[in-house]
């Protein structure tokens, strides 16, 4: 059962980098980006089930953690141009 999981999730991340490569816009890309992350936090925690290594869980929320805070950085970074500014700041230096 779990090992069907790992590999219907395998493909899943094979799907969503396709789309992280043919998204037409950058939004697009960051989301197939963001799924690929939860995808493969989902992964390691099935392969520790599976190795009956528990502490795979410990690793998969960190991996959880990372991609959060980077997924918000890349975001920020898209749309205001520097992570040090809020898009207030950089309104009021393009007027």
């Amino acid at each position: 059962m779990f090992v069907a999981a790992s590999v219907g999730l395998g493909i899943a991340m094979v799907m969503v980098m396709i789309r992280a490569v043919l998204g037409p816009t950058i939004y697009d890309r960051v989301l197939a980006l963001n799924s690929f992350g939860t995808k493969t936090v989902l992964l390691i925690a099935v392969l520790g089930f599976l190795m009956g290594r528990p502490e795979f869980l410990d690793l998969a929320l960190v991996y959880a953690l990372i991609n959060f805070i980077g997924t918000v950085a890349v975001l920020k970074y898209f749309e205001v141009g520097d992570l040090g500014r809020t898009l207030k700041d950089s309104e009021e230096r393009v007027d």
